[in-house]
């Protein structure tokens, strides 16, 4: 069973609300509504991927928004949700669905999907704009998924220029490269540290030794590789071997290109990690190696305590 669109939590938000004798909290509604759902747990605890909620609890809190902006919920107090006289009014029992589409018949909610306010609407209707296009929006994502969404794809967009730039320097910019992000995160203690490890072992295998802290009180053994081929079995074995002679313990494989299933779980026996040319690129993105800001957004939340009076 997937998990419902916010448009699709729409009606049975609504029918909930409307066999509740007083207005209730929406954290209870939101609980309420998932035990109604026949979903699993799992599905249930499946979060954004910005971490920051559950995806049921997101679109429950966006369906909430739309039919408040509609003016088929209230909100008498904060955290809290009732149906509104207009909302009583709807044959909730025999309506299929409510969506977008349908909200737009409430001049509140259509004004707020238009971005219409009192004081824009004359010039609207000066420059006749036409507004078909944004009443038949059909996305059924909410806004926080449009933005998670978007972010990732220009994300995966950035990461496939960055490994091509990468892979088209010399090997030694790579590992130039590879010190710089290993300092970024921490590693190598001084830089100059860092720099002198990297590239100086001659032990086969092994490309560098880098300390784990800034104490020096562990190493950290590199094997760095700007490879277009796949990183098989064999070359891990090969790395593995290099690590048990020098007693050991760990050990980092960093390459442009990927890994087989099999050099996967050979690494997976032997506490060895492994860095691929799309994981490199999300550190470097990460530790900002590589890249700068182009441009950053702020998303604002009301800060609830300020209008608490109580506080006052």
């Amino acid at each position: 069973m997937s998990l419902p669109t916010y448009d699709q939590l729409m009606l049975p938000l609504m029918r909930l609300l409307s066999a509740q004798q007083e207005a209730i909290k929406f954290g209870e509604m939101a609980r309420l509504l998932a035990e109604s759902s026949g979903l699993s747990q799992e599905e249930l605890s499946l979060r954004l991927s910005s971490g920051t909620k559950t995806v049921f609890y997101d679109r429950t809190g966006w369906a909430k928004t739309y039919l408040a902006k509609a003016g088929l919920i209230n909100q008498p107090k904060r955290g809290f949700c009732e149906l509104s006289p207009i909302g009583r009014q709807l044959d909730l029992a025999n309506l299929t669905s409510i969506t977008n589409e349908f909200l737009m018949q409430f001049e509140s909610f259509s004004n707020y999907k238009l971005g219409i306010s009192k004081e824009n609407q004359e010039i609207q209707q000066e420059k006749n704009i036409d507004t078909t296009l944004l009443q038949r929006s059909d996305d059924k994502r909410t806004p926080d998924e449009i933005i998670i969404e978007t972010t990732e794809l220009l994300k995966e967009s950035l990461k496939s220029d960055l490994l091509k730039l990468v892979k088209e320097n010399s090997p030694a910019f790579f590992e130039r490269l590879v010190v710089d992000l290993l300092v970024a995160m921490g590693y190598g203690g001084s830089h100059q540290d860092a720099a002198q490890a990297i590239g100086k072992t001659n032990d086969g295998g092994i490309d560098g030794v880098i300390s784990e802290d800034r104490l020096g009180l562990d190493k950290i053994y590199i094997q760095a590789k700007r490879w277009e081929n796949t990183v098989g079995r064999p070359d891990i074995q090969q790395f593995k071997g290099a690590l048990a002679d020098q007693v050991a313990k760990k050990g980092v494989f960093i390459t442009t290109s990927n890994f087989s299933k099999e050099a996967i779980e050979s690494a997976k026996k032997s506490g060895i990690v492994l860095i691929d040319g799309d994981k490199l690129t999300a550190l470097m993105i990460e530790f900002g190696l590589g890249v700068q800001v182009e441009r950053s957004f702020h998303i604002y939340k009301i800060d609830q305590d300020r209008f608490d009076e109580d506080n006052f």
